[in-house]
This record gives structure tokens, sequence and C-alpha cells, in this order.
């Protein structure tokens, strides 16, 4: 475990991972040599604060997982995935500002 609102996953449960049941799930895609990486953390953090128990939220260190950034096609990072019951509904790219996350959120499901 990350912090206490971000979860880390892994190859081995990233699928178990996404597939969580009606709530949506952010996967912040990142690598410890990103610089814009390391700049959406913060906005990770407190999104996954905001949105406690009404979305989850996770990060997967492409460098240690991959088998699983290969599968899903992360070809430049930050990449953050939006899952609903298991499947993509939202892929954002680079570094954007936290209103568009949190958008993504809300559209997938994740309302008060």
């Amino acid at each position: 475990m990350l912090t206490k609102y971000v979860r880390e996953l892994d190859d081995a449960t990233f699928q178990d991972g996404i597939n969580r049941g009606a709530r949506p799930v952010l996967v912040d895609f990142w690598a410890p040599w990103c610089p814009p990486c390391r700049a959406l953390a913060p906005t990770i953090e407190a999104i996954a604060e905001q949105f406690d128990g009404r979305a989850d939220v996770a990060k997967l260190d492409i460098d240690q997982n991959p088998e699983t950034a290969t599968a899903q096609g992360i070809s430049s990072i930050p990449t953050v995935l939006i899952f609903r019951g298991g499947r993509e509904v939202d892929r954002i790219i680079g570094l954007q500002p936290r209103a568009r996350y949190e958008r993504a959120l809300e559209a997938a499901g994740a309302t008060p």
C-alpha cells in the first residue's frame, strides 16, 4: 500500500485491482524517473482522498510491472486509465489539470 488512499498494483494484482465491483478505478501508470509522473503524484493523492468511498485509486510502476504496462498499451507516461467493471472507460495521457481526472471519475460513476 502506498498511502491511506492510494493502493499499489503490480502484474499479479492488476486484474483483481480493476475488478472491484461497482466503483470506478483510477490507475496511474508511472515510473520513478519520470518528472511529470512525480508532478502528478500529489494530484492523484488529493483525488484519491476526495473520491474516497466513491472510487478506488491505484498506481502501477511500469518499470517493475512491464507485463501489465504492455498489455494495457502504455506507450508514454504518465498515463491514467479509468476502469468500470474491469473495462477501460477513459484514458488520460500526459500531465493534465486536476479537473480532467475528476470529470473522468464522475463520468465513470463516482458520484456523491
